[in-house]
């Protein structure tokens, strides 16, 4: 199950892999799941490394363990830019960038390298256990991680065995549960439910 950061300036700018903190309206919205219970029961907690993941998982009153496997898209040098500012200034580079899952103008990570990053994982956390030196999973366990949009939207490409284009097409709201049940090869899906 993944969960979407809460409501911060990098959303609202729509910034790239911005490592902004939660604002107002997030850290309250994250506050009143926890309130609410929202939160699914699992047998294990993660969330990525950024502080918009680890903020929303301290607001969720989650006990989790950073996963760098569910870091963020690596925009490279348009790290934490706007999109409108690096389309003005480089619009071939976003072009090819948009039309192309295995261009990486930025210096980043491609599309195609960020659903195989986070494809692994879900294959991993199903599979067998999870780094030899952490907590152990047995395949079954319950997952709960909070995670960037992109992740979300990279994680779904991958267990629906979606074309990588379809990425573009996918919109996870802030503080939105996406459920994945199942196993390799045969994954379901149950949307963006609201937290709070």
């Amino acid at each position: 199950m993944l969960i979407a950061p809460a409501m911060n300036a990098a959303v609202r700018e729509a910034r790239f892999a911005h490592d902004a903190p939660l604002d107002e309206a997030g850290a309250r919205g994250a506050a009143a799941a926890a309130a609410a219970g929202d939160v699914p029961d699992a047998d294990r907690y993660a969330h990525g490394p950024s502080e918009p993941c680890r903020r929303t998982a301290e607001a969720l009153g989650l006990t989790s363990r950073t996963e760098l496997r569910l870091a963020d898209w690596d925009m490279g040098r348009w790290k934490g830019r706007r999109l409108s500012e690096v389309g003005a200034a480089e619009p071939e580079a976003v072009s090819a960038w948009l039309a192309d899952p295995s261009a990486a103008p930025h210096g980043g990570e491609s599309l195609l390298d960020l659903i195989a990053r986070v494809g692994g994982f879900l294959e991993a956390a199903t599979a067998r256990a999870v780094g030899a030196s952490g907590p152990q999973a047995r395949a079954g366990d319950r997952v709960v991680a909070v995670v960037e949009s992109a992740v979300v939207r990279a994680a779904l490409v991958h267990a629906l065995a979606l074309p990588p284009t379809a990425f573009w097409r996918l919109d996870v709201a802030p503080l939105s549960l996406t459920e994945l049940s199942g196993r390799s090869g045969r994954w379901n899906l149950r949307c963006g439910r609201p937290l709070g």
